[in-house]
């Protein structure tokens, strides 16, 4: 049995596509009122506002949403990426970083989140790293035969040198 909030929750999600969302922030937040503790309304909500440039309300029902448990794996990573997201668009590169660091050791096989987390190193500073994170990514999930056969050296000019230690 479907629970209560669901129809309506799915009625709105669907009339989302096509990047028609303007109408669907109130609507949303009415029904986040009407339901406080559904996890998946306040994710929806969270996307719906950081696709309207409302950040800081986005980063809260990201937030929320998060610390009430989603139900399925997919929703959890979807929520990680939209929060983390939403804390890069905002300026809090370090903070993103902390989160995606904590997604990629749940989601491991998820390489968005080091794509972001490359973002994030970047943003807060540590470019080198961020470079790293990034072109690792790349020689993982590149089937360019060009870099197939170039990535154990590619590999090895990443690893620091003793001269990086000093």
């Amino acid at each position: 049995m479907l629970p209560e909030w669901k129809p309506a929750l799915d009625a709105l999600i669907g009339a989302r596509h096509g990047g028609r969302i303007e109408h669907l922030a109130p609507a949303l937040r009415e029904l986040d009122r009407r339901y406080p503790n559904v996890p998946e309304i306040a994710a929806e909500l969270g996307y719906t506002l950081a696709a309207q440039d409302a950040l800081p309300e986005a980063l809260a029902a990201y937030e929320r949403a998060l610390a009430l448990g989603l139900p399925s794996p997919a929703e959890q990573a979807n929520t990680l990426a939209g929060h983390a997201i939403c804390l890069l668009r905002l300026g809090k590169a370090v903070e993103a970083a902390h989160a995606l660091d904590s997604a990629r050791i749940q989601f491991p096989n998820h390489s968005e989140f080091t794509a972001y987390l490359a973002l994030a190193r970047h943003q807060a500073g540590a470019t080198s790293e961020g470079f790293a994170l990034l072109l690792g990514l790349l020689l993982e999930t590149s089937e360019d035969l060009g870099l197939s056969a170039h990535q154990r050296t590619l590999r090895a000019l990443l690893a620091p040198t003793p001269a990086d230690a000093v």
